[in-house]
């Protein structure tokens, strides 16, 4: 992969990120609410029919400058970092669309769960039939590795984690994502799925023990998503 095609990947990464941004501030809010427009600060509308269809990479309010979402530039430094590594991975094709495309559902979704912990289905519903529809692709594409592999391994990591959220209190939100997850890493090998879920539950421990170390671990849920996105992009493109 020459640096030019790395640096384009970045700049649209970017781009990606500025296009999530809006989205990022409509759906970051806790139940039961679904979304919103306005600012919480001064009540102006931001987002709806006659307004643009962006928001300041600042994360403040235009009207009262008041932040409005995450901090300035945050979302599309995600972006370009995200599809900078996928770049620097080499993978091509229908496979290399599927990876960015979980990679920009991904853009939006981190800093979502975040702020309110929760995978909006209007991201992973979309996360999931986009992955399998691209996989679907580099089937007939004739691309190395498994459609029915992705498939079974799609239904099994939501078997997996629909099970923890009924034992070990993951969010369904979480369970939505998994066949995105689970179809990715299933398109190369069983072992990449293997490799792929328990680094997102590697990366997921870590973080929780520094949370506890710095004393907020009691206090604050752990949001899982960003690690099982971490986990399954990582290993999928180490193994591309």
């Amino acid at each position: 992969m020459s640096l030019l095609s790395v640096a384009a990947s970045c700049l649209i990464g970017a781009i990606v990120g500025a296009a999530a941004r809006p989205l990022v501030f409509a759906r970051s809010v806790p139940a039961p609410a679904r979304s919103r427009r306005s600012c919480p600060n001064c009540t102006s509308e931001l987002l709806g029919p006659r307004r643009l269809p962006a928001l300041p990479p600042s994360g403040r309010c235009p009207a009262c400058e008041e932040r409005i979402g995450p901090p300035a530039g945050s979302v599309e430094l995600l972006g370009a970092v995200a599809f900078a590594v996928i770049a620097v991975g080499g993978a091509s094709g229908w496979v290399a669309a599927a990876q960015y495309w979980l990679a920009a559902c991904g853009i939006a979704l981190t800093p979502i769960d975040l702020a309110v912990r929760r995978l909006p289905d209007v991201l992973t519903l979309p996360a999931a039939a986009g992955t399998l529809l691209l996989l679907t692709g580099a089937a007939a594409a004739g691309e190395h590795g498994g459609i029915g592999r992705a498939v079974a391994a799609a239904a099994l990591v939501t078997a997996v984690f629909l099970l923890l959220s009924l034992f070990a209190g993951m969010g369904l939100g979480d369970v939505k994502l998994a066949p995105a997850i689970g179809a990715l890493l299933g398109w190369t090998s069983w072992q990449t799925v293997l490799w792929g879920t328990a680094a997102g539950f590697a990366v997921g421990a870590v973080c929780a023990v520094g949370l506890l170390l710095t004393g907020r671990g009691r206090r604050e849920q752990v949001a899982y998503g960003p690690f099982m996105l971490v986990g399954a992009l990582g290993v999928s493109v180490l193994v591309s």
